[in-house]
């Protein structure tokens, strides 16, 4: 009685593992013999199915690196630029409030008429010490753009940007004493930016006088 007990709780727990596995016991799982042959089978569709798990991981997993890797350099990349980007930003800027504190310290000096487009004549020693200093800062605001904006070439962004300071040089290089104290002026700065505004007070010097060499 004990042994065929036990023989039908093995039968009972066989059937269970293989309903799991989706498949039903053969007919002559009854006797021993038969119980043997099944609980092979079993075991080795349990082993196909691990084997099969193992594959499934394996191209998940190269999945992520075929997709994944580019996706992550990707992201990187877009990173980096937007940051660049707002770094980029920042400078403008910062030169930007820069020239607005010069053009504040010209109002605070309107004896020396440097609003005007033309050169403010009669200068006393004081007042010519003062403009001399004013253009210094001018000529350095000037570079540290020049230095940290201009590029050739340069993206649409990037010329938009520029375009403004070149106007900006273009418009003090219209006034005969700004293009006459240049000399005075750029000396130590940026050999590029000493060729690049000496080029446009040059340009501007032909436009106002017409045939005469500046």
């Amino acid at each position: 009685m004990f042994y065929l007990a036990m023989a039908r709780i093995l039968a009972i727990r066989l059937m269970a593992a293989t309903a799991l596995h989706g498949k039903r016991p053969p007919a002559g799982c009854g006797n021993w013999q038969g119980m043997r042959q099944h609980i092979v089978s079993v075991a080795g569709v349990s082993r196909n199915l691990s084997m099969g798990t193992m594959q499934i991981w394996e191209l998940l997993s190269n999945m992520v690196t075929v997709i994944g890797l580019p996706m992550a350099i990707f992201i990187f990349f877009h990173e980096q630029r937007k940051r660049r980007e707002t770094e980029e930003e920042e400078i403008y800027q910062l030169l930007s409030d820069g020239y607005t504190d010069f053009l504040k310290l010209v109002l605070d000096n309107p004896d020396l008429k440097l609003q005007s487009s033309h050169a403010t004549p009669n200068l006393s020693e004081d007042q010519r010490e003062r403009m001399l200093a004013m253009l210094g800062i001018l000529i350095a605001l000037f570079e540290r753009a020049y230095v940290f904006a201009y590029e050739d070439p340069m993206t649409p962004r990037k010329a938009r940007r520029w375009r403004s300071w070149e106007d900006f040089m273009r418009e003090w290089c219209r006034r005969e004493d700004f293009r006459e104290n240049l000399p005075l002026l750029l000396p130590g700065e940026d050999p590029d930016f000493t060729v690049y505004i000496g080029r446009i007070a040059a340009e501007e010097a032909a436009r106002l006088n017409p045939g005469v060499s500046s």
